[in-house]
């Protein structure tokens, strides 16, 4: 299983929100660049990256922050949060991103997501943040009536190879994932499953290796000190 740490930004600095409430905002002291550099030199080869300002009004203002950290570390990064169009999924390809994150655009514009993926293939995955088993939209502000669960077979039939399933009840909050929602996700046949929200202690990764998942999302846990990088690394399978 991939062990993805996680970097989400906000007026360029490294933050956890509690439960995606943009009110309620954990700032770290590191920089973002230097926190990719630590990772990668701990042994991390996969970063998850979050434009938190750009998942909430669509702008780019975290850019430069981003290529800052594609600069520090030769990882396979993935990016998420604003992006809404062709132009930015080129535009954070050509800068040196491995993989753009469709949320909102995925949900809002499906045509949107079907030509991406004809496009870009297996270079784009589709972000689906769920509370209650309801996606949420607009950086987690905005909810509709699609079942998470469902809308994850519906990415999966037009091509999408990966989701980053995130519960959202759980983000942040170190109380521990959804189980559950990942037993369910793992009977989708022909989809790589990234589990994303409340991970907090090694054991849950080395079941969620267990079920044979994708990869795990980690952020939170290591910054707050409730696992190791290092150990983290070693339940996911990687070291």
């Amino acid at each position: 299983m991939k062990l993805f740490p996680a970097i989400d930004l906000k007026d360029g600095r490294v933050v956890r929100l509690f439960k995606g409430d943009y009110g309620q905002v954990e700032r770290y002291e590191i920089a973002p660049a230097d926190a990719a550099r630590d990772f990668y030199a701990r042994g991390a080869r996969y970063l998850h990256v979050v434009d938190l300002d750009g998942a909430h009004d669509g702008t780019l203002s975290n850019y430069e922050v981003i290529a800052q950290i594609l600069r520090a570390a030769e990882m396979f990064i993935e990016v998420g949060g604003g992006i809404r169009d062709e132009a930015r999924i080129e535009r954070y390809l050509e800068l040196g991103v491995s993989r753009v994150i469709l949320g909102t655009a995925a949900v809002n514009d499906f045509d949107f997501l079907c030509r991406a993926v004809r496009r870009y293939g297996d270079r784009i995955a589709v972000g689906v943040d769920a509370r209650d088993g309801f996606v949420a939209v607009d950086g987690w502000m905005t909810m509709t009536a699609l079942d998470g669960v469902a809308f994850c077979r519906r990415v999966r039939d037009i091509g999408v190879k990966t989701v980053i399933y995130t519960d959202i009840s759980r983000d942040g909050a170190l109380s521990g994932t959804n189980m559950d929602i990942y037993e369910t996700l793992c009977e989708i046949q022909d989809l790589n499953i990234v589990a994303s929200g409340g991970i907090s202690e090694v054991p849950e990764l080395e079941r969620l290796r267990d079920m044979g998942l994708y990869g795990a999302i980690v952020g939170k846990a290591i910054y707050a000190g409730r696992m190791t990088l290092e150990d983290a690394l070693v339940a996911a399978g990687e070291q």
